[in-house]
């Protein structure tokens, strides 16, 4: 009885000398309740601790003289539509702040570390073009280790929405599925990104451009909405149920919410009922676009250089709306998860995406249909404030391999 006190304790103290070794970088905490300025709290609390919680995702930008971790001429994987320094764009500052959390720090992207993490597993964004944006930003953050080779031919035929990259020296396998939707989809040709055709959902069907393959995927990724605004028609159990901005008298209007709801809710249960994934789930949430003077087709832009000012910072109610359908979804995800072993973990990017209107190509990318500039408000500059978001991406998955050492720990006590 004494050894195994004696053993329990040694474990005790490991546990605690673990976790002061990655206090500074990954601070054992879920996310907790808090209202920020746009009053979109965090939908997990922290669990009842007089440990001192950090929320990596409240805080504020702050000026970064160091400036990003590549360029475009340190990363030959940038795609002309994000490349704004390639077409032209003058200024620099945008490249020259970072995210600080009130209360903690948030550790700066380690490829080395990343990709010894991933070492034999893979990763996948699903999602619509941001999620592949992000992506090639992960790519680009990659680059100061090792660069991929790119397999996307052995997959698809269409290269340009589905990558796959493989990293030989680690056995890893990063991929991007082209679902806008989440959803199985038809209609108007979604890859020629038509803009007045109606697409019809089928809001209860999965997409099998990702579920077919999903299972063999060790994190993924779940980001879309921009889509989600076009004129669309709904369907259910395979009846027309409505539909969103089709100008049609005898179909009844449907929210494009309750779209998006049951979009997330049909993608995060087919996750949980796949007999053999046993993958981490990320839900990356919406990220609103910052069209200017105008809409994406009637001459709006995005001029700004800088962050959004305290003053400026006002977030419209619908893309409040968008955040918290899929924040939903993703909490009942998550209670479900927890019965069969599966983890969503939340990447609340809403709010500090909002505050970089400054971060987007505007006219100095090119369009990936035509060789032509086009003003993007959507999508962001490499390198820019979306690597942000593999930086959150790194911190949760340091938490998450903590876990389960600790859990492994205590098992084997």
């Amino acid at each position: 009885m004494e050894k195994t006190l004696d053993k329990t304790v040694s474990i005790k103290a490991f546990l605690l000398t673990l976790s002061l070794i990655f206090i500074s970088s990954i601070p054992l905490s879920l996310l907790k309740t808090s209202h920020s300025r746009f009053s979109l709290p965090l939908p997990f609390p922290f669990p009842s601790s007089s440990e001192k919680k950090c929320d990596v995702f409240t805080g504020k930008w702050v000026p970064y003289p160091q400036g990003p971790y590549y360029s475009n001429e340190t990363c030959r994987l940038i795609v002309d539509q994000q490349n704004c320094i390639k077409f032209g764009r003058p200024d620099t500052e945008f490249m020259k702040w970072r995210w600080k959390p009130h209360d903690c720090e948030l550790p700066l992207f380690d490829a080395a570390q990343f990709l010894e993490i991933v070492r034999g597993k893979s990763m996948a964004f699903v999602g619509d073009s941001v999620g592949r944006n992000q992506m090639e930003s992960l790519v680009c953050l990659l680059a100061h280790e090792a660069y991929p080779l790119d397999i996307s031919r052995n997959s698809s035929a269409d290269v340009n929405y589905f990558k796959r990259w493989f990293y030989a020296d680690y056995n890893f396998t990063l991929a991007a599925f082209w679902s806008p939707f989440l959803v199985k989809s038809g209609g108007a040709h979604i890859n020629g990104h038509s803009i007045n055709g109606l697409i019809s959902l089928y809001l209860d069907e999965p997409d099998e451009a990702w579920t077919n393959e999903i299972e063999k995927f060790d994190y993924v990724i779940v980001s879309v909405g921009q889509w989600f605004f076009r004129p669309l028609l709904f369907y259910e159990a395979g009846r027309l149920l409505g539909c969103h901005i089709c100008n049609q008298n005898n179909i009844t209007s449907v929210s494009k919410y309750y779209a998006y709801k049951m979009a997330f809710r049909t993608a995060f249960r087919t996750l949980l009922s796949l007999k053999n994934y046993t993958g981490m789930t990320f839900l990356r949430t919406f990220l609103a676009s910052h069209f200017e003077n105008g809409d994406w087709d009637k001459g709006g832009n995005c001029p700004r250089t800088k962050p959004f000012t305290s003053s400026e910072m006002k977030l419209q109610e619908f893309n409040k709306e968008f955040y918290w359908v899929q924040v939903e979804e993703l909490r009942e995800a998550e209670e479900k998860g927890k019965k069969i072993g599966l983890t969503f973990e939340l990447m609340n990017t809403t709010e500090i995406m909002w505050m970089r209107p400054d971060g987007h190509p505007n006219g100095y990318g090119h369009s990936m249909i035509k060789n032509a500039s086009v003003y993007d408000c959507v999508h962001w500059c490499l390198p820019g404030p979306i690597d942000t978001l593999n930086e959150f991406l790194l911190y949760l998955m340091k938490k998450d391999v903590l876990l389960q050492l600790k859990a492994k720990l205590m098992r084997n006590a």
